[in-house]
């Protein structure tokens, strides 16, 4: 079986998307035991917000990768997948990042969701156009 370069590509992406969630995941982790929560926010500020930002990020990453690898499967040129990849993944840091340092609004937040949502439409329309034989 061989291993195309759009499949690298996915596997680059998937890979990164992974430790952007386990990054979220510790810095909950790390929230929860500084307060000693075990469930929940406690209503403390910033264990909400790393809360927020894990559940946001797992919430958006799933379909963002399910395209990837769909288009991987397609045989999808790899820039197509790697757009895709590179969109979501800095929307989703962006995100991250601006959550975790606030609960409002931010530049980084905006920018963050902008660019998960330019990730999902790029994605979409690849695949729409892969769809068609």
């Amino acid at each position: 079986m061989e291993i195309t370069p759009s499949a690298h590509a996915a596997a680059l992406w998937v890979g990164l998307h992974l430790i952007l969630l386990l990054v979220l995941s510790v810095m909950v982790v790390r929230q929860r035991r500084k307060h000693q929560v075990v469930l929940g926010d406690a209503d403390i500020p910033e264990l909400a917000r790393a809360v927020r930002a894990f559940g946001n990020a797992a919430e958006y990453i799933p379909g963002g990768l399910i395209a990837i690898a769909v288009l991987a499967t397609l045989g999808a040129p790899p820039m197509v997948v790697h757009a895709v990849g590179l969109v979501l993944f800095v929307g989703r840091v962006a995100h991250a990042v601006g959550l975790s340092r606030s609960g409002g609004s931010s530049l980084l937040r905006s920018a963050g969701v902008i660019a998960t949502w330019v990730a999902y439409i790029l994605g979409a329309v690849a695949l729409l156009f892969y769809a068609i034989p």
